[in-house]
């Protein structure tokens, strides 16, 4: 599985779904569903500018977690 640490880079910057949505232009809809990791797919656009605005690698952004159940 996927793991999105969207959450926890806004956390550590004290920032809000609304202030990433308005400063990057994503949609407030795409952040969500990263934030609470029920999104099903992502756009590399989307990948592209959050990167850019965290200045991070796509790895310290998701991570992959292999699934015991499989």
């Amino acid at each position: 599985m996927i793991k999105c640490h969207l959450s926890r880079l806004l956390g550590e910057r004290k920032l809000k779904i609304t202030d990433l949505a308005r400063d990057t232009g994503i949609n407030r809809g795409t952040i969500t569903r990263l934030y609470h990791e029920t999104a099903s797919r992502v756009e590399l656009e989307v990948v592209d500018e959050l990167c850019r605005y965290f200045s991070c690698e796509v790895g310290e952004l998701f991570e992959y977690i292999e699934d015991p159940e499989k």
